[in-house]
């Protein structure tokens, strides 16, 4: 507690899941737990005090599986449901799996134009509730369009981008 939670081993597969508890507790609240820093700092012996009472020195502390730790706070029966509500990855039409990123405010999925191609509209998470954020990229990965209407960017955003960006990538396919 003295020291904060800066001193676990945060890596990236905690830090998403911590994410993506965060993003489902906002969009769903209870059961689905705080993990904001001042939440897992008062409820520490809940989540973590299996794993420290292991700890006999800062070496021990590197060892702690994080992620192992915050599963624990996962209310029974819906941490079953975690990947449904806030799947990792979410497959696009082009065939590829796209990692979300849970960080903000708003999912935000950062994918390539062409990959998204017959989407109708934006995929739905935490039960049909919040539509991701999508950040349209040029082939190159540089940002295109960002919308979470996806239908609307279709009528009126697309013809632009398809444009600008037919002129210049003209080896790619824009389709109407």
């Amino acid at each position: 507690r003295v020291d904060g939670l800066a001193i676990l081993p945060w890596r990236e597969g905690a830090v998403a899941l911590r994410e993506r508890l965060a993003f489902l507790h906002r969009a769903l609240g209870a059961p689905w737990p705080d993990v904001s820093d001042d939440a897992l700092t008062e409820s520490v012996e809940t989540w973590l005090g299996p794993d420290l009472a292991r700890v006999r020195g800062t070496r021990d502390l590197g060892r702690i599986d994080v992620t192992s730790a915050l599963r624990r706070l996962l209310p029974w029966p819906e941490a079953g449901r975690l990947d449904e509500l806030a799947p990792e990855r979410v497959a696009v039409p082009s065939g590829s799996s796209v990692r979300i990123d849970y960080s903000g405010d708003q999912p935000v999925l950062a994918v390539r134009i062409q990959e998204v191609f017959g989407w109708p509209a934006a995929p739905l998470v935490a039960g049909g509730r919040v539509p991701l954020l999508l950040h349209l990229l040029s082939p190159a990965r540089r940002p295109a369009a960002v919308t979470a209407d996806l239908a609307s960017f279709w009528q009126q955003g697309y013809p632009q981008v398809r444009a600008e960006l037919r002129g210049r990538y003209p080896k790619h396919p824009w389709p109407d």
